[in-house]
């Protein structure tokens, strides 16, 4: 069975696990991008609710933020050379204070298994405390704020960022040095990553 085989066997998997059939009953299917090309992986939350409805991972604002950020256009996002693997596969509901958070199972029964598909990749962006506190564990600082800061101690595999969604604004008035230093230093890394494709 080739990698796209074994791709459709873990979703065939996926729409099967009862933790899912709510989704499945009601005809939503995981979301999620992989290519055995892909040389970038994007570690999200979840799929959002619009995400959810379309079917297509950070199709919304924080997806449109995220490729700013990323210094990449539409069109190169959904390529093969970029894939996106979120923390939980399905849009996990309304909380308090925004959407619930992700599903710890999914990728502690899904991420690896998915992972060892794309043998090529280059670098993990992971976005956001679920997605660094879980590929990080305790290599990670205290917090977000100072994970993010120190992004260089996890360079070349990973390099973790604040999520892209619109709410952030506050944070990112706080703490300049995000877009002044380390947005820039992504969309390098990015960017040398896929000149070294096209090569």
């Amino acid at each position: 069975m080739g990698e796209a085989g074994k791709i459709e066997e873990i979703i065939r998997r996926l729409e099967a696990d009862p933790r899912n059939r709510s989704y499945t009953d009601r005809g939503i299917p995981p979301v999620f991008q992989l290519s055995p090309e892909a040389r970038i992986l994007i570690v999200g939350q979840a799929p959002g609710k619009k995400v959810e409805e379309t079917r297509i991972p950070f199709n919304d604002k924080s997806g449109e933020k995220l490729m700013q950020w990323l210094g990449i256009d539409r069109d190169t996002f959904y390529s093969d050379r970029i894939a996106i693997l979120p923390m939980d596969f399905y849009y996990p509901g309304k909380g308090k204070t925004g959407d619930l958070p992700p599903r710890d199972f999914i990728a502690r029964e899904y991420h690896e298994e998915l992972l060892s598909l794309m043998p090529g990749l280059r670098l993990k962006i992971l976005i956001g405390s679920y997605s660094t506190r879980y590929y990080l564990g305790k290599r990670a600082e205290r917090n977000l704020t100072e994970t993010v800061r120190n992004y260089r101690a996890y360079l070349p595999a990973y390099f973790p960022i604040v999520h892209p969604s619109p709410l952030n604004f506050r944070w990112q008035r706080k703490n300049p040095w995000f877009l002044e230093e380390v947005i820039p230093a992504l969309r390098e890394r990015v960017g040398q990553i896929l000149q070294e494709e096209k090569a």
